[in-house]
């Protein structure tokens, strides 16, 4: 709604405009009246719709004619003012002043006009029979008040009428002349019954109707008000009701009434509820509110999110086969000005034998979104009806910001529930297999994808320590020399490499020692199509030499060449090591020879430990027995042999 009003008063001379106002403002009729009226501000608590409102007055006598131009050019809406006992300022009306008007307008953002009948205290007819077919022929006009300053009548009905053409106005919503709604009006009054129809069966019942009229007016409806309301619905079309619930044309035709009888400020109200400017269109302010994301930190989804968007999944699963089919996904986005998900989103995340939305693939593209454009996930939760559905002020209550990951580093442990990996390798290396691994798919499915609908993201949830958490694989351009912040920006680094190819190493190694060799974030080496044969590379040290030198991990062994899914061990190791960065030697070479899979230097590590502790034990203890030693002699030959 407007934060004021600038309501303007032309006319010809004598008329009574300046009467008018000072009428309104002194609540009796002046003995003098001044050529002019200064311009009145009236506050917002006097006015019936809480906003200011400034009453300006036009004086022929006093201003120019670019002055009046001005006025009209910032006024908000037009008061023109005429005489009921004279026709030629009637007349005036018509050849004058709403010609004038027009002409200093844009065509596309005209302001109402009213027309206002002064002295009706002097005439005993009313002059509507001659006003009507004015209003009939301009469709600016949004009402004709007749009344008497010096009798007080119908004064601040005048100006109440004027502040409602600017907050409430008909032309965006209603064609007189087709008696119908515009088409405008007709999309955004759909997409909120869509939004309350929370069971999705094309109805409003008297559960939603309830909350629909609390979500808009702050109070719901008694139990008769509600079979009122369906029954003068009933009474005027076939289709209005059904099952006992309000069908759309029925809610249409409500709206079409309560504007047919003057009453535009309630489905103005319940326009504005659902986030509608005057121009029927989503205000920014609902669509992006504002959000802060220090550096460092991520977006997520909170709890109250995801349960919103299984709602809105389980609403437009008709089949209940827990997967959207193309008409299901079609339906859920209605509510959209656009299609906001594309044939790439399939290939992103997880589907079922179909090609499909599966349930875990819709929660993990709006994840995805939320994680790598916040605004946007704020905007598609602003269509869906968010912040009405869950009574918040905004859909911003559905984005957890993350902290610093310095902190988490630092504390050894993180809140996050979503991680960031690179995929990083020469062209033709596997990292689109990779990818598509991860989503379940072997090569034999992975061929079946179209060029034109490859995706360079996958997401999917894995299980660390009985934790579910998202992994977000996102596939990087090989240009090794143009390699972006984002690019680098992440949790976890994978380098691919093509066992079968000898010059598929060479890149994998350039990029961790230009980019990553004194980085923090762990890096993982992965041998890719290792069910084929494995060609010596053609670099200065073997992958597992290079591995071993800068204390990686050996390359890890991968293929999609499966009949079946490919296995996802992997991955959960890779969310593992982007959940705990600090535990660089975390193993995953599967040895099997220690509880936690530790890789050899850990291993190491924990033995020299225990001795240490041992000789510690002898020291202390300064005992020369031979007997006291043999212990510590069988010990540390067991561990040369495990080294």
């Amino acid at each position: 709604m407007r934060k004021d009003v600038r309501i303007l008063l032309v006319g010809e001379p004598k008329v009574g405009k300046t009467s008018l106002i000072m009428s309104l403002v002194s609540e009796e009729f002046p003995d003098e009246v001044p050529l002019r009226a200064e311009e009145i501000t009236i506050p917002a608590d006097v006015t019936p719709e809480r906003v200011p409102t400034h009453i300006v007055d036009y004086s022929e006598a006093e201003q120019s004619d670019e002055q009046l131009y001005q006025e009209i050019s910032k006024a908000n809406v037009i008061c023109i003012v005429y005489s009921v006992n004279n026709k030629k300022s009637i007349e005036k009306v018509t050849s004058h002043w709403i010609p004038l008007i027009n002409d200093r307008t844009d065509k596309d953002s005209r302001v109402p006009l009213i027309l206002v009948g002064n002295k009706s205290d002097l005439v005993e007819h009313s002059s509507m029979e001659t006003i009507l077919p004015i209003m009939n022929q301009y469709q600016d006009i949004e009402t004709c008040v007749e009344c008497s300053a010096k009798n007080l009548k119908n004064i601040s009905e005048l100006f109440y009428y004027a502040q409602k053409a600017v907050l409430h106005p008909t032309g965006p919503l209603y064609c007189p002349e087709e008696k119908e709604l515009k088409p405008s009006c007709i999309k955004a009054l759909t997409r909120i019954f869509k939004i309350s129809d929370l069971d999705n069966d094309g109805t409003l019942n008297d559960s939603e109707l309830n909350f629909f009229q609390r979500t808009c007016f702050n109070t719901p409806l008694a139990p008769q008000a509600l079979e009122d309301v369906k029954n003068v619905v009933r009474r005027n079309m076939m289709d209005g009701v059904k099952d006992n619930g309000l069908t759309l044309k029925g809610f249409l035709f409500l709206h079409t009434l309560f504007i047919q009888r003057g009453r535009h400020e309630t489905t103005w109200t319940v326009l504005r509820r659902f986030g509608y400017d005057d121009d029927l269109e989503l205000t920014q302010e609902y669509l992006f509110p504002l959000i802060k994301i220090p550096p460092d930190c991520t977006t997520e989804l909170n709890h109250n999110a995801y349960l919103f968007l299984q709602s809105v999944f389980d609403k437009h699963d008709k089949d209940r086969d827990c997967a959207l089919s193309p008409e299901e996904v079609k339906d859920l986005f209605k509510v959209f000005p656009y299609m906001p998900w594309g044939p790439d989103v399939n290939n992103t995340v997880c589907t079922n034998e179909q090609g499909w939305l599966t349930y875990q693939g819709y929660l993990s593209q709006w994840t995805l979104t939320t994680y790598l454009d916040v605004q946007r996930s704020l905007e598609y939760l602003g269509y869906l009806g968010y912040s009405i559905i869950y009574e918040q002020e905004s859909q911003a209550a559905a984005i957890t910001v993350t902290r610093n990951k310095r902190i988490d580093l630092q504390k050894k442990q993180t809140q996050r529930s979503v991680f960031r990996c690179n995929v990083l390798g020469a062209r033709g290396s596997g990292k689109s297999g990779f990818l598509q691994a991860f989503l379940g798919r072997n090569l034999q499915r992975q061929r079946r994808i179209r060029e034109e609908h490859k995706s360079f993201y996958a997401i999917s949830t894995t299980y660390v320590y009985g934790q579910e958490k998202y992994l977000l694989l996102h596939e990087v351009m090989p240009d090794i020399d143009f390699l972006t912040e984002t690019d680098l920006a992440c949790d976890v680094v994978c380098l691919v490499y093509d066992v079968n190819n000898p010059r598929s190493f060479e890149y994998c190694a350039k990029v961790y020692k230009q980019y990553f060799i004194d980085s923090k974030t762990p890096c993982v080496v992965i041998a890719a199509k290792s069910d084929l044969h494995e060609v010596r590379q053609h670099y200065s040290l073997s992958p597992h030499d290079f591995c071993r030198k800068h204390k990686l991990h050996p390359p890890q062994p991968f293929t999609c060449s499966t009949n079946e899914a490919p296995s996802k061990d992997i991955y959960t190791r890779l969310t593992t090591m982007a959940m705990y960065p600090h535990a660089r030697l975390r193993c995953m070479c599967a040895c099997n020879r220690c509880t936690y899979c530790l890789c050899q230097n850990l291993l190491k590590l924990e033995l020299l430990r225990s001795i240490k502790a041992q000789l510690r034990t002898v020291v202390f203890n300064r005992c020369s027995h031979t007997r006291l030693w043999l212990p510590l002699v069988l010990f540390l030959l067991h561990v040369f042999t495990l080294c």
